[in-house]
């Protein structure tokens, strides 16, 4: 709808009411002559039919009154007032805040945001599997996740299992106002974050539960579920989850600490060398009891723990083609025995367990300029690895064409002002993924968006001389601080739960 200023409201009031004026006196001129032609008559239905001269004064007088004609409504009242000036769109590098400014999120573009705090801020999580259904949509929602803390002092450590429930649909300005009364009251309940503890001595650098297939339900009770923790002392932990899972969902279940309070493996080949990178990979559906944690520590190492009929075995001899620390680890998705590697000596490493001296088989030397820390492997496009490294570069990998002659990035973007703290693939659409930075962003990506031609134009119009968007970035979700880690869940589409220093955030938004 076009604007007017209150001068032109004015005119077009005025031009309808003219041609009022003129029906009026043609009216009664055409009375005259027929009575001077016809004469008098009587009319039976006098008493209970008005003339046409008296409907058709009623109308004049009425349109001289402004009083009852439609023509002479005045237009709505925002169509004659200033429209309200638009928000300001905050862009990264663009824009800056200035002192006492604060941002403000705009829930027209969220699904569902919520944020959360806890006592501890945590470093680390995982997404725990349960047994609500896969591809969920309906809300309120819930998950469940676990979490290690970095508490002030040691013995204050947890390793805690949250469930957030009631996570809502976000209420929007422009919701419809013929919503259910029942949902509109249930926008207005907050969501939920009970959890369940058990102690950890030293922070929790890392943790990660261990793989269930797709579709699969959450273990019984009787069978454990299991999540492994990097601590800041050198040691890794593995835990029994299942117990305090049940304890979230059961009014009245009744914890046994000898198996949930005292971990069930601790693996002891780093020494005293702390660590972050780790991941389990599982041989699949036919036998997700036969596990395998990969673990990489700052003295440049990485060991390979297994597990047999009568439980872990750590196996003694290291894998040690990188010089420096190892940041982040990830199992193929389709090799069962074949993994990768980023490291703050600038390379990706890709190793097969199989191959003798534990030496890598294939690399990419100076992946980036600085340390790399973190990468995620394609589930669908198996052969696309993501890598993020603490100059604030996100780059793709095609390892394809991995080999020590420094392969070209099939893509590269340079969007976070910060290193790169987490990334990931989405889990079931191959182009997507979402990466998170020191600089407080969660941003979303599509491979699949290419630039187009006709809208070069409005991109290149960034103010104040700032930055290109990328026709790839399709989110940049921000409000927290320092953030360390993301993941999406794999059962509630287009949900991405993030950790910073200041608690949790769930938000899902329009974007994916």
């Amino acid at each position: 709808m076009s604007k007017r200023s209150a001068t032109e409201v004015n005119a077009t009031s005025e031009g309808h009411g003219e041609p009022r004026k003129t029906p009026r006196g043609e009216s009664k001129q055409r009375e005259h002559v027929a009575d001077d032609e016809m004469g008098e008559f009587e009319d039976a239905w006098e008493d209970e039919l008005e003339s046409d001269e008296e409907v058709v004064d009623s109308e004049a007088q009425k349109g001289e009154d402004g009083m009852d004609v439609d023509d002479e409504v005045m237009p709505p009242i925002e169509e004659s007032e200033e429209q309200p000036p638009e928000p300001n769109v905050f862009i990264p590098g663009v824009h800056h805040l200035e002192k006492d400014e604060i941002l403000e999120p705009d829930d027209a573009v969220y699904v569902m945001r919520h944020n959360m705090s806890v006592n501890w801020p945590c470093l680390s999580f995982d997404i725990l599997r349960d047994n609500l259904g896969d591809q969920r949509q309906r809300f309120p929602a819930t998950a469940y996740i676990v979490a290690g803390t970095q508490a002030n002092v040691a013995k204050n450590n947890e390793i805690s299992v949250y469930k957030m429930s009631s996570l809502q649909k976000t209420q929007k300005e422009n919701d419809s106002d013929d919503e259910d009364e029942d949902d509109d009251d249930a926008l207005d309940e907050d969501p939920l974050l009970e959890h369940r503890s058990v102690p950890h001595l030293g922070g929790v650098n890392r943790i990660r539960a261990q793989p269930l297939p797709a579709s699969s339900p959450l273990p019984p009770v009787s069978q454990p579920y299991y999540v492994a923790s990097w601590a800041e002392t050198g040691k890794v932990h593995i835990w029994d989850v299942r117990p305090l899972i049940e304890a979230l969902d059961v009014p009245g279940y009744t914890i046994d600490k000898s198996r949930t309070h005292t971990p069930a493996f601790t693996i002891n080949s780093h020494g005293r060398a702390e660590g972050f990178a780790m991941d389990w990979a599982s041989s699949g559906e036919a036998n997700p009891s036969a596990l395998r944690l990969l673990t990489g520590d700052i003295h440049s190492k990485i060991y390979l723990t297994t597990t047999t009929p009568s439980g872990f075995n750590a196996l003694s001899q290291p894998f040690t083609s990188h010089t420096s620390s190892v940041e982040d680890l990830q199992w193929s998705p389709v090799e069962p025995t074949v993994f990768a590697s980023c490291s703050a000596d600038q390379s990706v490493q890709i190793w097969d367990v199989r191959a003798k001296g534990r030496q890598s088989v294939a690399g990419i030397d100076h992946a980036h300029e600085s340390d790399v820390n973190v990468i995620s492997w394609n589930r669908s496009t198996t052969y696309l690895l993501l890598s993020g490294g603490d100059e604030g570069g996100i780059k793709v990998w095609d390892l394809r064409n991995g080999n020590r002659t420094e392969p070209t990035p099939v893509a590269g973007f340079n969007w976070h002002r910060a290193p790169i703290t987490s990334i990931e693939w989405h889990p079931t659409e191959d182009s997507i993924f979402a990466a998170s930075g020191a600089d407080d962003q969660v941003t979303l990506w599509d491979l699949a968006v290419e630039q187009d031609d006709e809208e070069t134009g409005a991109m290149d119009a960034t103010p104040e001389g700032g930055r290109d968007v990328p026709p790839q970035l399709l989110f940049v979700h921000q409000g927290q601080k320092d953030v360390k880690e993301i993941h999406w869940h794999p059962q509630i589409p287009g949900t991405v739960i993030s950790t910073a220093l200041d608690g949790f955030n769930v938000f899902k938004t329009i974007s994916v």
